[in-house]
C-alpha cells in the first residue's frame, strides 16, 4: 500500500528530494556527517582526526592503506 499525501500538500511533498536536503545542509545533517567522519577515522585507527584535516592528508592515508593491503 502506498502512502497517499493529503489534499494540498502534493507539491511541497516534490521538493522533499534527497538533494535539496543535501543543498539545504541543516545543522543535523552537518553533525551527522561529522559523526560519521569521526566513526569512520576511528575505524582506521586515526586518533588524530579532526575534521578540519585536509583532503590531502585523509587521501594520502587511504593510499598508503590501500598500497599495504595490496602488499
Amino acid at each position: 500500500m502506498c502512502p497517499i499525501a493529503k489534499p494540498g500538500v502534493e507539491t511541497k511533498l516534490k521538493k522533499r528530494t534527497l538533494t535539496n536536503l543535501y543543498n539545504q545542509r541543516s545543522a543535523w545533517l552537518n553533525m551527522a556527517h561529522k559523526a560519521l567522519d569521526k566513526a569512520v577515522a576511528n575505524a582506521y585507527g586515526w586518533t588524530d582526526y579532526t575534521p578540519e584535516m585536509a583532503d590531502e592528508e585523509i587521501l594520502r592515508r587511504l593510499l598508503e592503506l590501500n598500497q599495504e593491503r595490496i602488499g
